[in-house]
């Protein structure tokens, strides 16, 4: 039983009065850190992340581009012959002037990309033009510069030139440009825009102020200051924040975005590949048309730039459509997507000289992308996944033995090394399942748990929520000889965007934070040991032990600890213990680093925590829940520690030989 910090301070008054002395109030729990067993090696590759066009995750997200609709091409619903409007775009003109803005595809700069827009003044007053306000509302920085594009043409007898402005919709103007030169053929015009304020309510106007027709398309505004400074790059601060998760592998792009609600909207990657224009985009079942700028290239060039290894989903030909009604006539023939999964791979892998790795190249990349990990489809299952998996996994492995291929489910048909699991659930289910894998038999296939959260009373990512995940993830890191790769689901949400809840990392056009569940990936990302260390607690059997009954029962509640526990070893001796309470009062510890090999010279202490389980980060107040790290003053290997209420902490102990 533990007894709260107050009934402590009360208890001892008491014993001052009665002529006793009471030195601890408390049950100690002893935790015993036998530093001298080493047991298996943990994952390199444990901890990565999931990155799917979600919540507008990408688009309006994590890829740069500031303009929404630059293409003309969105709100058709994923059904092509739907007429199609102009969302993100405003007419502007005053009541006195006679003008239409609107959608055509008679004439088109690419086949694949067949809308543009037309904007006809009969006559003018004032300027007369098209505003986008991006993604409610364009964020410009003072003395930031803007790269701005765009496709345009003019109807015989037109006059005049473009106007372009960043400007608030108060009419106070960030910068100008003037865009000379249209002729009736289609030609690409570009300016820098350099802005001399700040605004988070900004937005870009194209507009003229004589009568006459022109036609617009692919409209484009990007930061100049991306991510690594690359070109149709990144959004700075999301990548950052990204990059300090430390994750070992990216998958990507999905997710249910991969498969779409039918094959017709399916994320197909080598529509992704090439100049803008020439991208068709595609409908998103998430609700909204993705761009594909962010794209296969992109997104290997991303991981890349992480230092983390590419995981790249491929499609087997099956969509929502074929999943939800087992209607395997609907299913479209393998082989189109199999192919593609062949030509993925040696796109990011194959020599220069090869179809796919010039194209490589072409884009800017003669070195390979290094692909070791391939996912084939999502969340598949049923009869025609089996036999899918199996023509993959065979076809794939043959032309490429040392592929790490992975399933969506425990296939009969077809060799079976790493499954990919997925888990959305209460605080309370996760905490329950903590040694769920203890029992795992180690001679079968390898886990990756590829989703996992908890989304029941969860706020919009609160305190409660992540002690649940990290009290799961000490199970998964105590066995990572079995659980090789995790990553929590979403990655990101865009607040004004959000479908899915929670996601771990919150952004508007401006600001962004973190989620408690963020914090308890990075710390443990940032705390990784290179082997598990053999672990007591109030001195019973370690979980994870070599007689554990062996248990393949993912819905049975294993135990209902409130205090979960792992340690390792770094390769460089430093000893790493991660302890989570999930009580709603403190815990006091005595903690043994049993048969230690050197003198301990420091040790730290990394704490989650707050007041309340329904604590949560905002955008408003983003770190009202976040880590604090303090020295510890001990430095010897037996020593008393109490673990505050609902915490997740990551102990350090640094020891010289």
């Amino acid at each position: 039983m533990s007894i709260s910090v107050a009934t402590r301070v009360r208890f001892a008054a008491l014993c001052i009065l009665l002529g006793a002395f009471q030195s601890q109030a408390a049950e100690t729990t002893k935790l015993t850190v036998h530093v001298d067993r080493p047991g298996h090696a943990i994952s390199p590759m444990l901890y990565g992340i999931f990155f799917e066009e979600i919540n507008r995750a990408g688009d309006g997200g994590l890829y740069a581009e500031m303009v929404q609709n630059g293409s003309f091409e969105d709100d058709r619903g994923g059904n092509e012959a739907k007429p199609v409007k102009m969302p993100g775009w405003t007419l502007l003109k005053t009541t006195a002037a006679q003008a239409q803005a609107t959608i055509d595809a008679s004439s088109p700069v690419r086949a694949k990309n067949p809308n543009s827009l037309r904007l006809d003044v009969q006559t003018a007053d004032g300027r007369i033009g098209v505003a986008n306000d991006g993604f409610r509302g364009m964020a410009l920085k003072q003395g930031a510069e803007y790269r701005f594009s765009l496709y345009a043409r003019a109807a015989s007898g037109s006059q005049g030139a473009l106007h372009v402005t960043l400007e608030d919709t108060a009419g106070k103007v960030y910068a100008s440009a003037q865009i000379d030169g249209l002729t009736a053929e289609w030609k690409k015009f570009d300016a820098t825009l350099t802005a001399n304020a700040t605004t988070t309510a900004g937005r870009l106007v194209i507009a003229v102020t004589s009568p006459g027709t022109i036609w617009t398309d692919q409209v484009s505004l990007f930061p100049k200051d991306t991510w690594k400074g690359r070109p149709n790059g990144l959004r700075s601060d999301l990548a950052e924040m990204i990059h300090a998760m430390k994750p070992s592998f990216v998958r990507f792009p999905g997710g249910c975005y991969l498969e779409g609600d039918r094959l017709g909207n399916a994320f197909r990657w080598k529509n992704t590949l090439g100049d803008l224009v020439d991208r068709p985009g595609h409908w998103n079942l998430w609700g909204y048309r993705s761009t594909d700028g962010l794209g296969y290239h992109e997104y290997l060039q991303f991981c890349e730039d992480l230092g983390a290894e590419p995981l790249f989903v491929a499609n087997c030909g099956m969509s929502h459509e074929e999943q939800s009604s087992k209607n395997d006539r609907k299913a479209a023939s393998p082989d189109e997507y199999l192919q593609d999964a062949l030509d993925a791979i040696e796109y990011a892998n194959g020599p220069v000289d090869s179809k796919w790795g010039s194209l490589r190249a072409k884009a800017g990349h003669p070195a390979p992308f290094h692909l070791k990990y391939l996912e084939i489809g999502n969340e598949n299952s049923g009869p025609l996944y089996d036999t899918r998996y199996a023509l993959f996994y065979r076809t794939i492995h043959a032309r490429y033995p040392k592929m790490n291929l992975i399933a969506n489910c425990e296939t009969q048909s077809g060799p079976l090394k790493i499954n990919d699991e997925h888990y959305y659930n209460s605080a309370k289910f996760f905490m329950s399942r903590a040694r769920l894998y203890d029992g795992y038999r180690r001679d079968a296939h390898k886990v990756y748990v590829g989703e996992y959260a908890v989304t029941d009373q969860c706020g919009n990512g609160n305190l409660r929520a992540a002690i649940g995940e990290a009290a799961f993830m000490t199970g998964m890191e105590r066995n990572s000889d079995v659980v090789v790769m995790a990553s929590y689901a979403p990655l990101l949400v865009n607040v004004g965007w959000r479908q899915w809840n929670p996601d771990a990392i919150q952004f508007d056009n401006a600001r962004l934070c973190g989620t408690p569940s963020y914090y308890v990936q990075r710390m443990f990302s940032e705390a990784r040991g290179h082997v598990v260390l053999s672990l007591d607690l109030d001195a019973n059997t370690a979980p994870g032990r070599p007689d554990a009954k062996p248990s393949q029962d993912k819905t049975k509640d294993l135990g209902a600890e409130t205090l979960f526990a792992v340690a390792s070893r770094s390769a460089s001796g430093d000893v790493i213990l991660k302890v989570v309470n999930a009580d709603g009062r403190p815990r006091e510890s005595q903690i043994d680093l049993a048969g230690l090999d050197g003198r301990i010279t420091s040790i730290t202490a990394t704490v989650l925590t707050s007041a309340a389980d329904e604590d949560e980060n905002t955008l408003d107040q983003p770190t009202k829940v976040i880590p604090v790290t303090r020295r510890l003053p001990v430095t010897a290997a037996t020593f008393h520690h109490q673990f505050p209420a609902r915490s997740a902490t990551v102990m350090r102990a640094t020891v010289a030989k």
